[in-house]
């Protein structure tokens, strides 16, 4: 097969899926086993520095808060970050703890860029930065998840982001079309937030997946934080919606307002004085590190959090959230 182009980003994690799939056989178990535990023991015991990290979300919709501020609690350094961000990846390259990104999208949305982004960037603090687009970063976890070591799209075809990343281009054997390979992605650690989960795992989202079932089946270990800790009875009753089964979830974290000031489709809207706070805070150096201490080092855990934000506060977002017709 010949390769016609090849991009120059650096290959983070280098995928090798027979390690990965004897990985999967020898360290996860299909028993039903109580994983229930706080964020500080869940990433206490299985984020470590220098890993491959990821964190599932949609914008400011499901992200893992409450992990991404203990995460920044316990000072977990050198990370080298896959997925996209918004709050949680600025806390972090806030917080100085991101060497690497593999990445699809940072940025502050309707507010703008990143300015936690480009301090780290342009000091050096971040020393690559590998560009995807977000159907290509799916696709690669999709390859993990199916086995192979590749899978051959059109995504990034035609457009500048293939020679920063560090897929390849080449002919179909078939056709003799131009297809884009993308190498598995494997990483070591996983978060994801989730709507409702039982005391082993097994998961249901709302609203917007993103690709949450991809990265739940790419990772090694996988960490879960839950709105609700429901009996599996609850979960039975619509095995339709487990988007993620227990066997391959690591850590069952209870957060209620665990996306905080995001949103949870369908449970509490977005807190806009919180994120705006962020936005202007975020700045400067100095304002970001101010922030950092009154929102993450300021307070011991999330119920503290949630009692810093407040009951009548949290209950207004309740009121805001999106509702079904």
């Amino acid at each position: 097969m010949e390769i016609l182009e090849s991009g120059i980003g650096e290959m983070i994690q280098p995928p090798d899926i027979e390690s990965f799939r004897e990985w999967n056989r020898t360290h996860k178990s299909r028993k039903l086993v109580d994983k229930r535990m706080s964020e500080q023991e869940a990433i206490s015991t299985f984020v470590y520095d220098g890993c491959y990290i990821g964190t599932e979300l949609y914008g400011t919709v499901r992200c893992p808060m409450s992990m991404a501020r203990e995460l920044v609690r316990q000072g977990k350094k050198d990370l080298r970050v896959c997925g996209q961000g918004v709050l949680e990846l600025d806390l972090w390259m806030a917080a100085g703890l991101v060497k690497k990104l593999d990445i699809t999208y940072i940025g502050l949305e309707v507010y703008g860029t990143s300015n936690a982004l480009r301090r780290a960037v342009e000091s050096g603090q971040i020393v690559t930065c590998v560009e995807w687009s977000n159907a290509s970063i799916s696709w690669r976890m999709k390859a993990t998840a199916m086995g192979v070591p590749f899978l051959p799209a059109r995504s990034m075809l035609g457009t500048d982001m293939i020679k920063y990343s560090s897929a390849k281009v080449v002919e179909d054997p078939f056709s003799g079309i131009k297809v884009c390979l993308l190498p598995a992605l494997i990483l070591d650690v996983a978060i994801i937030h989730v709507h409702r989960a039982d005391r082993y795992g097994n998961a249901q989202i709302e609203g917007i997946t993103g690709f949450g079932a991809e990265m739940a089946r790419a990772t090694k270990r996988l960490i879960l934080s839950a709105e609700e800790i429901v009996d599996t009875d609850e979960i039975r009753k619509y095995p339709d919606r487990t988007i993620i089964p227990y066997y391959l979830v690591d850590a069952v974290v209870h957060a209620p307002f665990g996306s905080h000031p995001g949103e949870m489709a369908y449970m509490y809207g977005r807190d806009e004085a919180v994120i705006r706070e962020w936005v202007e805070s975020s700045k400067t150096a100095e304002g970001a590190k101010a922030y950092l201490d009154k929102y993450v080092y300021g307070v011991a855990n999330h119920e503290e959090y949630m009692k810093l934000i407040g009951e009548e506060q949290l209950s207004q977002l309740v009121d805001q959230r999106e509702k079904r017709v």
